[in-house]
């Protein structure tokens, strides 16, 4: 019994620390904050090579050309892709403990969401957005 507690603890101590490791600085927050910005400003531009380089290996694998990213973006992120407005939100580390990062955006219809980035950090500690989740904010309307 006092085996498994430990067990149990140990998986408990791990999934924390996992979560803790994964809260970027405040350094790192503010160069998060900056690649989402620049990324934005590379879709307002249709500058879909700026925008791509943006992206983690993952999803350019996902999406293996600036075109076929930049035409998922249009389709899927137009709150993203021609947002009116945005400004940053909170920062957290998501499920798999990876940073993330909300953005409260006005989109191209006036209707407010929320979008939150998952970022990763590549070796050399290059940051990377490694996904995107949009969801619409009720009440918020503009």
């Amino acid at each position: 019994m006092l085996r498994q507690l430990i067990l149990v603890l140990a998986l408990i101590a791990g999934m924390l620390g996992n979560a803790v490791a994964g809260e970027p600085s405040a350094a790192d927050r503010s160069t998060i904050q900056q690649i989402i910005a620049d990324q934005i400003s590379a879709f307002r531009a249709d500058n879909g090579q700026a925008a791509y380089s943006f992206a983690s290996p993952t999803i350019q694998r996902i999406f293996p050309s600036p075109d076929i990213f930049m035409s998922m973006v249009r389709q899927g992120y137009p709150q993203v892709y021609r947002p009116q407005k945005y400004s940053f939100g909170k920062t957290g580390t998501g499920p798999e403990g990876l940073p993330t990062q909300h953005v409260i955006i006005i989109g191209p219809d006036g209707k407010t969401y929320e979008a939150v980035y998952t970022m990763q950090q590549l070796p050399g500690g290059v940051w990377k957005i490694n996904g995107c989740t949009i969801a619409q904010l009720p009440g918020f309307d503009v």
